[in-house]
């Protein structure tokens, strides 16, 4: 079996996690960064990785170089997107990804863009292609054998795709075609490997093996990553960050700030107080919950507030969706500024945010790509996961951009919001996981 320079290089199984920045912040596992081009699925490509136990971070297409630092990925994969790669305005892919040495996977639109910024031609086709087809492998060996390990020669896949290949950079080679795409694979001996397909979805039945197969065979991963490392680091990071500090927390009961409370409250124990706005929208009996919840199963320190009156009489009247979502949101902060001012000074504020809004709460800096005009969800949180906004006890605000999903802002002032974040990454799965384990 072929194996690439970056294999050979590799350390031993869970070594990787032994590297750390710093000597007293906790280790990071390897990391496969993708980055989002605006594709429906980058978010299902995550997932396929993290399935695979390889930790892995969603990025914007324009995530800074000090981030990928950061990160030290093992490989990057790059997403599918509507834009065609000759467009003026379409994204390109940074240049530390080439720049890197490690594994590239590039994606349908992640594969054109490597054939188009390598040196190859990109091309509108004849007719779009979407839907089932079959590929076929080409003669050869190479980084082919480690792609294809285990699989038959014969691929069912799922295709969508409006754009084709027509010139090859040099170096590279087909490494499977169908009817319609002569290069549905392409590769070089370096590692870097172009799909046409969607390996992510389960219309292409092997697509999860073929992701393995990048992952384990030709990036070298471990695969020791699970949901409990996510744990363990986050609570170890929170606690370096915390130190003695008191910590506040706006807790809603749902998923995303019930997540945060668990993990600092497991990492700095009663350092943490919670405040609880029952605003009168919640569902029946979820007030009680909370509070039985988090006040007397974990022993939370947790301040409930009864608000339901002066939420009620400030939506009285109103028709228009967005105007209740903004006055329910200024509400909340008046509310929860009262709280605060009764209960002394915080140091640290802890917001929670699932992980889809990390990318789709962010505005990436090309902004006239087709990636920048995706439709963004909203959100009714003050806080959303592109940025802190606070109308502290002085009434002053300020706003600082992140992108971390679970967060501890530490409060050097009232008029200034750090930069300073503890993160904490679960995925949704994870999370149940991690607040039932601290319950």
């Amino acid at each position: 079996m072929a194996r690439t320079a970056r294999q050979e290089n590799a350390p031993a199984s869970g070594e990787s996690q032994r590297i750390s920045a710093r000597g007293d912040q906790p280790a990071r596992p390897e990391t496969v960064v993708v980055l989002d081009f605006g594709s429906q699925y980058s978010m299902l490509i995550a997932r396929r990785v993290r399935e695979c136990h390889v930790y892995c971070e969603l990025l914007p297409h324009d995530a800074p170089r000090e981030e990928i630092e950061r990160l030290q990925p093992r490989a990057f994969i790059l997403s599918g997107g509507p834009a065609s790669v000759y467009d003026d305005d379409a994204p390109q892919a940074p240049d530390y990804v080439f720049e890197s040495g490690v594994p590239v996977l590039g994606i349908c639109y992640g594969m054109q863009l490597l054939a188009h910024q390598l040196g190859g031609k990109v091309a509108k086709g004849a007719a779009h292609e979407y839907g089932h087809a079959v590929i076929e492998r080409a003669d050869g060996a190479g980084v082919a054998d480690a792609l294809f390990e285990g699989l038959p020669d014969s691929l069912p896949v799922w295709m969508s795709h409006g754009d084709r290949i027509v010139e090859l950079p040099d170096g590279f080679h087909a490494l499977a075609s169908s009817d319609s795409s002569p290069f549905a694979v392409m590769g070089n001996d370096a590692g870097l490997i172009g799909l046409q397909f969607h390996p992510e979805v389960v219309h292409t039945p092997q697509g999860k093996e073929i992701l393995r197969n990048f992952l384990f065979r030709v990036s070298g991963c471990t695969g020791d990553w699970t949901a409990g490392n996510v744990i363990t680091e986050s609570v170890e990071r929170i606690r370096l960050e915390v130190g003695s500090d008191r910590v506040l927390c706006a807790l809603s009961g749902g998923v995303d700030s019930a997540v945060a409370a668990a993990l600092v409250h497991r990492a700095v124990g009663d350092q943490i107080t919670c405040v609880f706005v029952d605003n009168g929208l919640l569902r029946r009996e979820e007030a009680e919950r909370v509070v039985a919840t988090f006040e007397r199963h974990m022993e939370m320190r947790l301040v409930h507030v009864d608000a339901v009156d002066r939420f009620l009489e400030k939506l009285a009247g109103v028709v228009d969706p967005e105007e209740k979502r903004l006055r329910i949101g200024e509400t909340f902060i008046r509310v929860f500024e009262e709280e605060s001012r009764k209960l002394g000074r915080f140091e640290v504020i802890c917001q929670g945010t699932t992980y889809p809004d990390v990318i789709e709460s962010a505005v990436p800096e090309t902004r006239g790509s087709p990636a920048a005009r995706r439709p963004r969800r909203r959100s009714s949180r003050t806080t959303t996961s592109a940025g802190c906004r606070r109308r502290w006890t002085s009434g002053s605000s300020s706003r600082c951009g992140t992108s971390s999903r679970t967060r501890c802002a530490r409060s050097v002032s009232p008029s200034a919001c750090p930069r300073r974040w503890s993160t904490a990454s679960p995925s949704p799965a994870q999370a149940w996981r991690s607040a039932s384990s601290a319950r």
